[in-house]
């Protein structure tokens, strides 16, 4: 019998995955291209203080976390598309609110409006169902990069357009990237039939364990410290670069370029090895060692442009390297069947960081300069790195979900448990399906539908 894993994803699974890649993508860089332009081009608005500089920045992440996992739950009640829709149409008209302010509190509301937009989980869930078991973890993947490549881009671009059409323009471009979204998701195969799949939904049953979980709210409060700390640090770095380094705002694209493309090399080494050696608590605890060694240095010796570079080059390989090792982590901590409710508390816990660190930033910059924005960024670092030292190495096990036969319920658990390489297991009556926690070194998918079906040293054990 031929392997369904070993199979290639059909037409519909590969433009539903593509399209809604590039959905995510055009949303996540309307997001962050004004992160490295708002702190200088944004003080030309009327009202402006470095306080609500960083309120803007941040202020997306308020409406973002608190909407997100709502709104995946209203998609599981009305359908995912009017979800999608409304959310984009939402992201555009606050992206279109900034574009027509000439003040800043009418770019911290557009950005809240944005924010509003909140549609990952939906997005997410809509790949579930245009997906099959067996490819949904490669699709899912497909969303990861382009999240990661769309901030990259952000990075550059942010600087280049607003350079070319100035902070409005830059906010009109992300209005028609949200348009054209609307138009891509026209595109996206129809789903025939919303289906439940606890690797991606929130499931209000695993949500008490999520949020006990001592593992995953370690790295809960990582994520959220992270992303604070590249909100605030991005109300201090590009005046940096402008103030101590005498660079102009026009050319600081060439910076953030050459930071996340070093960066970026730089970190795939380390992911090999935590992966490989089995040694990723290690990774993470020296990556935030290092993040921390990178906040103290901007405060106290980074004085001129290419001391600056070095360290946004250290920067962005400890930022690259959490951020992608995080979701990781969260996926390998995670109780069998609860990896989608993990990640729903994940991302909120992100986006609420972001929130605080741009408001954080700005308040610190107004009260001392940019060196007690640095420090407070290190004060963040040292708690997340006591947090990260008393962690557990992480278990080395994928999940894995397996539809069930009717009749074979009983004593499906208990049977899988008993393979070698099994550390946790449970049944969904509701979606006929045994979702599975495995070290795949140990035990593959194969014993575990024989175990599934009854099956041992040749034997077959017929459902009653």
């Amino acid at each position: 019998m031929q392997d369904p894993y070993a199979e290639r994803m059909n037409a519909t699974e590969t433009r539903a995955a593509t399209g809604l890649a590039l959905v995510f993508a055009f949303r996540m860089l309307g997001m962050f291209m004004v992160l490295p332009v708002l702190a200088t081009y944004g003080m030309d608005l009327e009202g402006a203080t470095p306080a609500l500089i960083g309120l803007a920045i941040g202020a997306y992440g308020l409406t973002q976390a608190t909407l997100q996992i709502p709104f995946g739950v209203l998609s599981d009640r009305i359908g995912r598309l009017p979800v999608i829709y409304f959310g984009l149409l939402v992201f555009a008209a606050g992206a279109a609110l900034a574009a027509t302010s000439d003040s800043i509190w009418g770019v911290i509301v557009g950005r809240i409006l944005q924010g509003a937009g909140a549609i990952s989980a939906a997005v997410m869930a809509l790949l579930s169902d245009l997906t099959r078991e067996q490819h949904r973890t490669k699709a899912m993947a497909m969303i990861g990069m382009s999240i990661g490549l769309s901030f990259a881009l952000a990075m550059v671009l942010g600087p280049l357009i607003t350079r070319a059409f100035g902070l409005s323009g830059l906010f009109w471009m992300t209005t028609g990237m949200a348009l054209l979204g609307m138009l891509i998701i026209a595109w996206v195969p129809k789903a025939d039939a919303r289906q439940q799949h606890r690797e991606s939904i929130v499931a209000r049953q695993a949500l008490g364990v999520t949020l006990r979980h001592a593992q995953l709210l370690r790295l809960d409060l990582g994520i959220f410290v992270l992303h604070a700390i590249l909100m605030a640090s991005f109300v201090a770095l590009p005046l940096a670069l402008v103030e101590q380094g005498g660079l102009p705002k026009e050319d600081h694209w060439w910076v953030y370029l050459g930071a996340l493309v070093i960066g970026f090399v730089s970190m795939v080494p380390f992911i090999i090895y935590g992966e490989k050696k089995r040694q990723m608590k290690r990774v993470l605890v020296g990556s935030v060692a290092l993040l921390l060694v990178c906040e103290l240095y901007f405060s106290l010796l980074a004085t001129g442009l290419w001391s600056l570079v070095l360290g946004m080059v250290l920067f962005f390989t400890a930022f690259n390297l959490l951020e992608a090792s995080l979701p990781s982590l969260v996926s390998k901590v995670a109780p069998a069947g609860g990896k989608g409710t993990a990640m729903g508390v994940y991302s909120t816990s992100q986006f609420f960081g972001a929130a605080l660190g741009g408001m954080l930033g700005g308040w610190l910059f107004q009260q001392g300069g940019l060196g007690w924005v640095f420090m407070g960024c290190a004060g963040l670092c040292l708690i997340w790195l006591l947090a990260a030292l008393s962690m557990r190495e992480p278990p080395y096990v994928t999940s894995m979900r397996l539809p069930l036969q009717a009749g074979y319920e009983a004593g499906a658990v208990q049977r899988l448990l008993a393979l070698e390489g099994v550390t946790d297991a449970i049944l969904v009556p509701e979606e006929s399906a045994v979702y599975v926690k495995l070290d795949s070194q140990l035990t593959g998918r194969d014993a575990l539908e024989q175990a599934l079906r009854g099956e041992a040293s040749g034997a077959v054990v017929a459902p009653s």
